[in-house]
């Protein structure tokens, strides 16, 4: 089968597009001939290095797809040959106290397809079957490969962790990635009020198009001061961000008494000063996040059909040309999803 995989770690030469072995498909697992998958941040550092996360070279890349069951077991009763699903994203025990709790995300042995195990770039993957959820007809399979990383992140940050509410405001930080535009469109779809940040006014005008209700240019505004005015004094609820030590300062200062920060990476530096008199005197609560689980998706799934939301796409690209979709988020010039047509 077609396949984008990793010889190596480096640059894009380090990334080829060819032939690897059809993946055997075990009992209680489905086969899905994939037509979509997305670039995520974690493909790049996967190809710069990987440090930190087992895995085996040659390693077939992509952590989300999309497409139609091949394969199954002949006594599956809840899926069938021809279904159009999406895959969870993760591998996980059903056995460890996190598993049993319903916290599979939490898995004391999860693993990622692209990350730990090959990925969704590739004409077929074999996965649990529980891993394949069914999706409307009318969900097109980039959107749905879109759902399975950034939308689910993003439904986890903002409605397990942050239990944001309607009447609520979030500040949501670099607008333009996945994760952060997909806050956006779930916060906005729940009524609550969505404050953006970049550094690209592009960026700012396409966010405000999507139903932003401000937005702050941080390379020529202190982003807590406008957040402090935006919300006359007071300071949000609810603060998303993926960025790390370069807003951290920030991010805290803009929340209001007994607020809340979801952060689920750091891209510009783990470390950030931690600020811990703020932290206690005004009560606020830090969460990480992590995607999400199962039932987590299958909510997201069922709330974006009734909310017609639809995971913004940037480009899309042809497998073969998987290099120059690289090349772009690299750049850091995308707005929403980069799409890799399979099928």
């Amino acid at each position: 089968m077609r396949a984008a995989y990793l010889t190596g770690h480096g640059g894009n030469e380090v990334v080829t597009v060819g032939e690897r072995p059809q993946p055997p498909r075990p009992r209680g697992q489905v086969r899905v001939r994939l037509h979509a998958s997305t670039l995520n941040r974690v493909d790049l550092y996967m190809r710069d290095s990987g440090a930190g996360i087992t895995h085996t070279l040659p390693l077939i890349m992509g952590v989300d797809g999309a497409g139609v069951i091949d394969e199954l077991d002949d006594d599956e009763a809840l899926l069938q040959r021809g279904q159009r699903v999406v895959l969870y994203s993760g591998l996980y025990c059903g056995r460890c106290e996190f598993c049993l709790r319903g916290d599979a995300v939490l898995c004391t042995s999860f693993r990622i397809p692209g990350e730990h195990v090959d990925g969704n770039f590739a004409d077929f993957i074999c996965m649990p079957a529980a891993n394949a959820l069914p999706i409307p007809d009318d969900l097109d399979f980039a959107c749905a490969a879109a759902l399975g990383v950034n939308h689910l992140t993003a439904w986890r940050m903002l409605f397990t962790q942050a239990r944001l509410k309607p009447w609520e405001t979030v500040l949501i930080f670099g607008i333009g990635g996945g994760v952060s535009l997909a806050a956006l469109q779930l916060a906005k779809a729940v009524g609550a009020t969505a404050i953006v940040t970049s550094r690209d006014a592009a960026k700012l005008q396409r966010a405000l198009a999507l139903g932003a209700d401000h937005a702050i240019d941080s390379s020529a505004e202190d982003v807590a001061r406008r957040a402090l005015a935006l919300t006359g004094a007071r300071g949000v609820d609810v603060v998303i961000e993926n960025v790390g030590a370069a807003v951290w300062s920030s991010a805290l200062k803009s929340l209001v008494r007994g607020g809340r920060i979801v952060t689920c990476g750091a891209t510009t530096g783990d470390q950030p000063g931690a600020d811990l008199r703020r932290l206690f005197i005004r009560q606020l609560t830090v969460f990480g996040s992590t995607m999400g689980n199962p039932d987590e998706l299958r909510q997201l799934i069922a709330f974006v059909q009734r909310h017609a939301i639809r995971p913004v796409i940037d480009s899309r690209y042809p497998l073969a040309d998987v290099k120059s979709a690289l090349a772009r988020l690299e750049a850091g010039a995308q707005v929403g999803k980069l799409v890799i047509d399979i099928a």
